[in-house]
């Protein structure tokens, strides 16, 4: 069983940024696949990054160079550097893991960017 807790949230500005942070339990942390995804209102969970054991990033083209997504496997954290923000990003925030072939979600973290 894998818990995920994401922190960092918020009211951002535009043009700001917000780093979102997700600490994992579990002795097998640096196995996993670990990424982002993000729902807006009435729209679909899309996905916006990942990151393997390897620290292999991807990113969807819409936060391509404004987002960040790394990991710090002594601390079992993950996390999301969000720059240049945009009211587009405004959104519900959820980190996933993979592990043992099951997905484990966080419980969502709301990100508002506006000014």
């Amino acid at each position: 069983q894998v818990q995920l807790v994401e922190s960092g949230g918020g009211l951002g500005q535009p043009g700001g940024s917000l780093r979102l942070s997700c600490a994992a339990s579990g002795s097998r942390f640096s196995i996993y696949t670990m990424g982002w995804y993000r729902q807006a209102p009435g729209k679909q969970r899309d996905l916006v990054a990942k990151i393997t054991s390897t620290s292999k990033t991807n990113y969807t083209d819409s936060v391509k160079g404004r987002f960040t997504i790394s990991r710090d496997n002594a601390k079992n954290t993950m996390y999301l550097q969000m720059s240049s923000l945009k009211p587009e990003d405004t959104a519900v925030y959820y980190c996933y893991a993979l592990y043992d072939y099951r997905i484990y979600w966080g419980q969502g973290t709301q990100v508002t960017v506006s000014s």
